[in-house]
């Protein structure tokens, strides 16, 4: 390639380059930002074990945790929920509207600085 020819791509390219700097540059700032993903604003306020209520109720009540979950992002999204909702709060939620949320259950044990479960300490006792 010669020299001329390497010099008009070099400028084809800047010319490119300079026309998608502008059309970046002319899109509003309110047009780049999107509303956040519900499970972004959830993440916000549900602490503790409320992701784990909330997937045991996905999985079992699947129409009523996606409405509930809906109302709940609604509700946050408008201020009227400030408030941070443990798993507790979330299961005593959707208690009182009639969905009985199951939850994998375990006892432990602190013992000598480990963790051991229920069922291992019984069969310790009865060997």
């Amino acid at each position: 390639m010669s020299d001329s020819e390497l010099d008009s791509i070099r400028r084809r390219k800047l010319k490119q380059l300079k026309e998608r700097l502008e059309k970046t540059a002319e899109t509003p700032k309110g047009e780049e930002k999107k509303e956040p993903e519900p499970t972004e604003i959830l993440n916000r306020f549900l602490i503790g074990r409320a992701w784990e209520v909330l997937t045991a109720a996905r999985l079992q009540y699947p129409q009523a945790a996606k409405g509930i979950e809906k109302t709940l992002v609604k509700l946050i999204s408008e201020g009227r929920i400030r408030s941070k909702i443990t798993g507790e709060e979330l299961y005593g939620l959707f208690n009182r509207l009639g969905f009985r949320i199951r939850l994998k259950t375990r006892i432990r044990i602190l013992e000598h600085g480990k963790l051991r479960s229920l069922e291992d300490k019984i069969r310790e006792r009865s060997v």
